[in-house]
Formats: structure tokens, C-alpha cells, sequence
């Protein structure tokens, strides 16, 4: 007997299943909100596009780094570790405080 208890459903459209790809996130946050931009910078171009906006609350932001640092661990635990860029783009985590309300 399956516990459905802790099931969701959850869909997913196509055109968000395809997913965008980004190489640099900048996150900014208020009192009540932290907001991340997806960006897709191109080597050698000036400008990058933001790709994907997601706005969370403090606290799923909080949930979030915990279930994306558990994913990491596993992901080392199973592939090796990760090397982090010594030179290029700006770090992923790039960005201050928002003043919006």
C-alpha cells in the first residue's frame, strides 16, 4: 500500500517542460520577497537576457537552498565534485539587497 499522504500532483505544460537554460542568476530580495533572474549571457556580448523570473518568500527561498544543497551532495556523491570556474562570468550568487516593497 503506497502512502499517498506525502504525494502531490504537480503538471507540467510542454512549453515549460522544455525549460531554459542560464548561466548566471542574480537574486535580490525585500523584507518579503527574494527574486531570482535567470540569465543567458553569450560570450563576448555586452548584454544578457533575462530568461526566467521566480519570486519566493523568505522562508521557500530558505527551503530552496536546503533541497538545492541536499541535490548537490548527491549529485557529487555520485558523479564527483563539482569544479567551480576560476575566471569568467560574475559568481551565480551576484547581486544586492532590493528596495522594493
Amino acid at each position: 500500500m503506497e502512502n499517498q499522504e506525502n504525494q502531490m500532483n504537480i503538471e507540467l505544460s510542454e512549453d515549460i517542460a522544455l525549460g531554459v537554460y542560464s548561466n548566471l542568476a542574480i537574486i535580490t530580495h525585500s523584507p518579503v520577497e527574494v527574486v531570482c533572474d535567470f540569465v543567458q549571457m553569450m560570450p563576448g556580448m555586452p548584454k544578457g537576457k533575462v530568461r526566467s523570473r521566480v519570486l519566493m518568500t523568505p522562508q521557500n527561498a530558505k527551503r530552496f537552498l536546503q533541497a538545492l544543497a541536499d541535490n548537490i551532495e548527491k549529485y557529487e556523491q555520485n558523479f564527483g565534485p563539482i569544479d567551480e570556474p576560476k575566471s569568467g562570468f560574475p559568481p551565480m550568487n551576484f547581486g544586492t539587497p532590493s528596495t522594493m516593497a
